[in-house]
């Protein structure tokens, strides 16, 4: 099931109550033997808030789901998040390669997605084409980790013909170029069959003359990301090769982000900016959300108290109080084919902590 899938099926719960468990953890040993005492920590807060808000009979079963969850999650596997739910004949045990604002327990009538949603937008799956003089290799990369290289017949793409005994056509520069361009145009055509069948992008590894050349050459230049990473022929073993990679993508998802909130701003001079929480949540409701952006530090804690109201609260841990409110508004601008962007950018801090560009 894809990240997608899930964040869709979980945000379609709700049970009183829902149950979110989110903590920050480490991909490495040592370091993740503290994300299982964590862990246990953190169940233990659970299990006592749920006692403290409910009575035990009702959320019995949640509390032996909750106490064995420390046996369930294998530190070994961390990335740098983890999200555990529960609630409703539901356990779901996410693992993310974000990092989240805090550790916390969420206990609401609905499972707290904001970082799923986060996630959508930041987990990116992609190839790395890796251009060399020895052939051109195709690897199948989520974030900065290599999954697999593509084998499908026709990638590994065979290297160049020699033409070294051709002392003619290599001394004509001209000639050499057009047969690199013919190449590279072939390998083209072969990656656009995988773009047909996968929909992913491209991140090209490269000198910069072959990149160049490539994107003279390409059929459809739209399947590329902006730019290419210089190819290292010392530093291509797939790890490397996935870090390098990802450097690039997720410096265009920053410059993405700073575009959203270059478009919030504009948008104000049109009027079609609410910057108020409470008309936030009913705009969003209405399904009149096209823009929203968050900033990371922000969380709102409320009690619902009508259809399109609510009260802010100041404790997140009392009876009939969602814990962070931005989950929920995030979901509902996603949900009816809204943008949601999570920033850590303060250049939206002029507008506030959260701001929602409407349709109208």
């Amino acid at each position: 099931m894809s990240l997608k899938e899930q964040l869709e099926k979980l945000a379609s719960v709700r049970s009183h109550p829902c149950v979110t468990i989110s903590l920050n953890t480490h991909r490495t040993h040592p370091d993740n033997v503290q994300d299982g005492i964590l862990l246990k920590n953190l169940c233990a807060e659970t299990e006592q808030r749920l006692l403290a808000e409910f009575e035990k009979r009702q959320v019995l079963p949640l509390i032996e789901q909750v106490r064995s969850l420390p046996q369930k999650v294998d530190v070994n596997h961390n990335l740098e998040s983890l999200h555990v739910f529960i609630g409703n004949g539901v356990e779901e045990i996410i693992r993310l390669p974000i990092h989240i604002p805090a550790n916390s327990v969420h206990i609401a009538d609905s499972f707290a997605i904001r970082p799923l949603i986060k996630a959508v937008n930041r987990v990116e799956e992609h190839l790395v084409l890796v251009v060399s003089q020895s052939g051109i290799h195709l690897y199948h990369a989520i974030n900065d980790s290599i999954r697999s290289e593509v084998r499908n017949g026709e990638f590994p793409y065979p290297a160049m013909a020699n033409y070294e005994t051709d002392n003619e056509k290599l001394s004509d520069a001209k000639r050499l170029d057009n047969l690199v361009r013919e190449y590279l145009n072939g390998m083209d055509k072969a990656l656009n069959r995988v773009h047909n069948q996968t929909g992913l992008r491209c991140v090209v590894m490269a000198t910069e003359d072959n990149y160049s050349r490539l994107m003279q050459v390409a059929d459809r230049k739209a399947i590329y990301y902006e730019g290419f990473v210089p190819i290292n022929y010392n530093q291509l073993a797939p790890h490397k090769v996935g870090a390098e990679a990802w450097k690039l993508v997720s410096q265009l998802q920053r410059q993405e982000r700073s575009k959203a909130i270059e478009e919030m701003l504009e948008a104000v001079k049109q009027g079609r900016v609410v910057t108020d929480v409470h008309e936030i949540y009913r705009a969003a409701k209405e399904g009149r959300g096209d823009l929203l952006i968050v900033h990371e530090s922000f969380s709102l804690p409320a009690r619902i108290t009508g259809d399109y109201s609510f009260e802010v609260v100041d404790d997140s841990t009392l009876p009939e109080v969602v814990d962070d409110l931005t989950s929920d508004i995030a979901w509902e601008v996603y949900s009816k084919k809204g943008r949601v962007v999570f920033t850590e950018q303060d250049a939206i801090k002029q507008l506030g902590d959260i701001a929602l560009k409407v349709r109208y």
